[in-house]
């Protein structure tokens, strides 16, 4: 018996698990036989394989008979552990055997080793049937003769966690990729790429409101799945997906799915039994911004490393979250800052217009009072010089108040006011102007049973703006003025009967420098912040201003303050002004309103033609002066300005005939009809602008080859090349002087007679030549000789 035993712990040595169970085991119940009679090479094998520390799986005969170490028991189940020992390898790994055993007949068969790296094997251990990688090699075990295999040597390794890790790992990084590039619609979406580990992922976010979340993006199975499209927050879990639980509490939820569902992933036929409900955290603490549920794999095991790949990945979508949410926010404010950029740009081009209008209508008769012997300013020239400062004086202050809120420098005093009075006797100046257009004006101020306390400059302007506005943009029906008391507040509102406002432009009517560019107005002046300044006005007050309107029907202004004094600065009641007062009177309002109403009769004798209004808007004018001076040439006018319309006609008038229009479509219109020789034009004009006409003008034939001088506000190189570029003859930009304008002029119209007179010099002589041509033919037919005219060389018939 020592013998034995000694012979035994040769053959096994150590005192591992599987020594001491191999010199235990009963081999000769096997295909092995007693240990005694064991070959050579098969106990050298075992002798090696047992104190190894590396996974060593020996096969052996025929039967491919297993014996291995304790390296190798974590790849056997806890009931293959039992009885795999000396067991055929078909009865062990039945589950692979139509893939391992071709190979180990192949090694069998011919004793060529093999090299297995990465194979993908499915095993029933852990789980029914668990996704393995193994790394292994077969090599055959010879006898005595060196030809004949006894036996198959198998070292191998386990690489699942490699494998896995990595496929987890390149998932993760392209989660990490698209949410760096802000592709926030395929965030869940790159799951669908990796089936094996995710089976089916949804991701539910919060809407605006915080109390429903929706399904956004989803990889979602075949089967009854349940999932919801939305669920709200507040109510119970109407189904086993706990979603409204983890977007109250925020804790994670692991979810048994009935198998009974069949719900199936893409990459197995394997029914998926357990999800995971796992929270988003959003940007606002005590808040997620998502759940996001997943499938966990049938044949993976859920263990650590698997929920660490979930939680990353809900980081990472989380993330994608974050910065789409930072990307949005950030497209916006880009958005919103060239939107004020354009709309600055805007804003300093009708500035400038707005500036260089009134000091043209300055700077020319101030120079021509400076030429004239008196060097003086008289009559309408006086009356014209001091309505242009008056309206320099107005923008100037307008400008002011609107940097000096901005940069909150204003200050109010508000004092008690019988607002209705107060309203009612500003909206009285309009009465005159709103007559002379034809609109009926009505002004219904109910008194208000106590003070409201306003400060009267601000409360003037912002009367003063609508009414203004109301007047500017109504042509036909009427503007109405009303003040009433409602719920502790005072109510102004201004109605008219106008053009409206374009529905998508209403949320914007009230921002800075923006102006609604299809208006069709009585003049295209303005500067865009009149309704802004309402606005900051009103919220000075502690109010608010809002519009309804439809476009084509009117629009209607209600400014809303409350009543009382508790919700203003209690130092600046009834407090002194700091600051002088930047108030324009009414009077400045309506002589500007004035102004754009069409022009009836001239101040320089000038008589009128038959030239009518457009019937269609109040603001087209068709005044003719029918000058018969020392030229005969026609010019055309076309200016939105009246007083720019009387001062050009009065300084042309002395050598031209001046036909004068207040807008490009009318412009249009007589240059068609009228045959004028030069169409001088503004830029900007309602209805049909200076570029809308010159290209109408350039696509006639009839009017193509006209002359066309562009008289623009926009000052710069720019400007003055879009202009030409455009086809005009010549760009002019204000203030510009009479001597340069009368030159300009003069010499487009005299380039004009050379071109007629060259043109008709041109068809004299075609008609001339075609005359000569037809008597030498027929001549020649008449003749009762050859005739032959040679020409060129070499004398060419």
């Amino acid at each position: 018996m020592e013998n034995q035993v000694v012979d035994l712990s040769r053959i096994f040595p150590g005192d591992s698990e599987m020594a001491r169970r191999m010199r235990e085991f009963d081999w000769s119940s096997t295909d092995f036989g007693s240990p005694e009679t064991w070959p050579e090479n098969l106990r050298a094998a075992v002798a090696l394989s047992l104190p190894s520390r590396f996974p060593i799986l020996l096969w052996w005969g025929p039967q491919f008979a297993l014996l291995y170490n304790d390296a190798y028991l974590p790849w056997l189940s806890e009931a293959k552990r039992s009885r795999a020992l000396a067991r055929p390898g078909r009865e062990t790994w039945n589950e692979i055997w139509d893939i391992i055993g071709p190979m180990l007949e192949g090694v069998w068969n011919t004793g060529r080793a093999t090299w297995s790296e990465d194979m993908e094997l499915y095993l029933v251990r852990k789980l029914p049937c668990e996704e393995v990688y193994v790394t292994f090699s077969y090599a055959p075990i010879l006898a005595p003769d060196g030809k004949t295999v006894d036996g198959i040597f198998c070292p191998c390794s386990e690489v699942t966690e490699k494998v896995i890790g990595g496929r987890r790992q390149e998932t993760l990084r392209r989660l990490g990729i698209r949410s760096t590039e802000g592709r926030t619609p395929e965030r869940v979406a790159v799951l669908r790429e990796n089936p094996k580990d995710v089976p089916f992922a949804a991701l539910y976010l919060l809407d605006d409101t915080g109390k429903t979340a929706r399904m956004t993006d989803a990889v979602l199975p075949q089967g009854q799945h349940r999932l919801p499209e939305s669920v709200t927050i507040a109510d119970s879990d109407s189904s086993f997906w706990p979603l409204a639980s983890v977007f109250r509490d925020g804790r994670r939820r692991e979810v048994n799915i009935e198998t009974t569902q069949g719900v199936v992933g893409k990459a197995w036929p394997d029914p998926v039994t357990r999800a995971l409900v796992l929270p988003i955290p959003g940007t606002t603490p005590h808040r997620l911004a998502g759940v996001f549920v997943v499938g966990v794999s049938p044949r993976c095991l859920l263990d650590s490393a698997y929920r660490t790949f979930f939680d990353l990945a809900a980081c990472h979508i989380g993330s994608a979250l974050s910065d789409a949410r930072a990307y949005e926010e950030e497209r916006k404010r880009a958005e919103a800052l060239a939107e004020i950029d354009r709309a600055k740009t805007a804003f300093f081009s009708n500035v400038s217009h707005e500036f260089r209008t009134p000091l043209t209508l300055i700077l020319g008769p101030t120079q021509e009072a400076l030429n004239a012997p008196e060097h003086a300013l008289r009559g309408s020239e006086l009356d014209l010089v001091y309505r242009n400062e008056l309206r320099l004086l107005k923008l100037v202050n307008t400008l002011l108040d609107f940097s000096r809120i901005e940069a909150g420098r204003i200050e109010a005093v508000y004092e008690p006011t019988d607002v209705a009075t107060f309203t009612a006797e500003l909206a009285s100046t309009f009465r005159s102007a709103m007559q002379r257009a034809g609109l009926d004006f009505e002004v219904n101020c109910r008194p208000v049973s106590e003070p409201v306390f306003v400060d009267h400059d601000m409360w003037e302007k912002i009367v003063l703006n609508l009414i203004s506005n109301a007047f500017k943009f109504t042509f036909h029906g009427k503007v109405s003025v009303s003040v009433r008391s409602s719920d502790g507040r005072v109510e102004l509102q201004v109605s008219d009967t106008g053009t409206g406002i374009p529905e998508h432009e209403l949320a914007h009517i009230f921002e800075r420098f923006h102006r609604v560019a299809t208006a069709q107005g009585r003049s295209h002046e303005g500067t865009g912040i009149g309704l802004a300044l309402v606005q900051e006005l009103a919220k000075i007050h502690g109010g608010a201003v809002s519009v309804e309107s439809t476009e084509g029907k009117g629009s209607s202004f209600i400014v809303r303050i409350p009543k009382g004094k508790d919700h203003l600065p209690q130092d600046r009641i009834g407090g002194p002004h700091t600051m002088v007062s930047s108030v324009v009177r009414a009077e400045g309002y309506v002589e500007e309103a004035l102004r754009w109403l069409p022009t009836e009769t001239t101040n320089v004798g000038i008589q009128p033609t038959e030239i009518k209004p457009d019937p269609t808007a109040s603001t087209i004018s068709a005044i003719a002066y029918a000058v018969k001076r020392r030229g005969s040439e026609l010019i055309l006018l076309a200016d939105d300005n009246a007083d720019m319309r009387d001062y050009l006609g009065r300084l042309l008038s002395d050598q031209y005939r001046v036909l004068a229009v207040s807008n490009g479509a009318d412009a249009l219109e007589v240059a068609r009809k009228s045959g004028a020789d030069l169409i001088l034009a503004d830029v900007m004009m309602p209805i049909l602008d200076g570029f809308g006409l010159l290209r109408a003008l350039r696509a006639d034939p009839g009017t193509k080859l006209k002359p066309l001088i562009l008289l623009s506000a926009r000052a710069g190189e720019e400007s003055r090349v879009e202009g030409l570029e455009a086809g005009a003859d010549a760009y002019l930009i204000k203030p510009f002087t009479a001597r340069e304008l009368l030159a300009r002029i003069g010499a487009h119209l005299k380039m004009a007679r050379v071109r007629a007179e060259a043109a008709d010099a041109e068809r004299r002589l075609r008609g001339e030549v075609e005359i000569e041509r037809n008597r030498l033919r027929d001549a020649f037919a008449q003749s009762p000789s050859p005739i032959a005219i040679f020409h060129g060389h070499p004398h060419q018939c």
